[in-house]
C-alpha cells in the first residue's frame, strides 16, 4: 500500500532533477539560438508530462490529485509534441506558448496542493511552486518581446526553482510516507 506513494517520491524527485537541469542548462549555454531553445524546452515538457503521466498512472483509484496530475501530463505532452512538430514558431507564439503552460502547470499545482491538505503538513510547497509558475506565465504574457537570452534566463530561473520546490515536496512526502509506516504495520 504505501510502495505507490514511495514510487511517487521517486518521480518527484527526477521531475525536480531535470527542471534543474534544464535551468543550469539555459544559464550554461546563453547564446543558443532559438531554435535551440523550442527543442530544449520541447524535450523538457515532454519528459515532464511523460513523467506526470505515469505518476497518475501509478496512482491508486481515486487518490486526490490524481486526475489534475494526468491533465497536467497530457498538457505537458502535448506542448512538447506540438513544440517539436512546429520547430519554425516564431518568438513570441513560443513566449505565449510557454507562459500558459506555466500558467495551467501552476493551477493544476495549487489545486494538487488543496486536494493533498489533509495528507501533507506542508502543502505550502506545491502552493509556492503553482504560484511561481503563475507568476512566470503572467511576466511572458506581460513581456514578450523580451530579448531571447533575457527569456533564456528567467526560464532558466524558473526551472532552477520549480525544481527545487519539487524536490522539497518529495522530501516532504517521503517524511509523511516515514511517518506512515509505522502506523501501517509496515517494517
Amino acid at each position: 500500500m504505501v510502495d505507490t506513494p514511495s514510487r511517487g517520491f521517486g518521480l518527484l524527485v527526477l521531475r525536480g532533477i531535470c527542471a534543474i537541469l534544464f535551468g543550469v542548462l539555459a544559464f550554461l549555454l546563453p547564446g543558443i539560438t532559438l531554435a535551440s531553445l523550442v527543442l530544449l524546452f520541447g524535450a523538457y515538457a515532454l519528459v515532464n508530462g511523460v513523467l506526470s503521466i505515469v505518476m497518475a498512472v501509478g496512482a491508486p483509484k481515486g487518490s486526490p490529485g490524481r486526475g489534475a496530475t494526468a491533465i497536467l501530463g497530457v498538457l505537458g505532452v502535448a506542448t512538447g509534441i506540438l513544440t517539436f512538430v512546429y520547430p519554425g514558431v516564431t518568438a513570441l507564439s513560443l513566449v505565449l506558448l510557454i507562459a500558459w503552460w506555466a500558467i495551467l502547470t501552476g493551477a493544476f499545482e495549487i489545486a494538487a496542493a488543496i486536494r493533498f491538505r489533509r495528507i501533507l503538513k506542508r502543502e505550502w510547497v506545491l502552493v509556492v511552486s503553482g504560484l511561481l509558475s503563475i507568476l512566470f506565465g503572467i511576466l511572458l504574457i506581460a513581456r514578450p518581446g523580451a530579448g531571447a537570452l533575457s527569456l533564456i534566463w528567467l526560464i532558466g530561473g524558473y526551472a532552477i526553482v520549480f525544481g527545487v520546490l519539487l524536490l522539497t515536496a518529495a522530501f516532504y512526502l517521503k517524511n509523511a510516507l516515514s511517518s506512515l509506516r509505522p502506523a501501517a504495520g509496515v517494517a
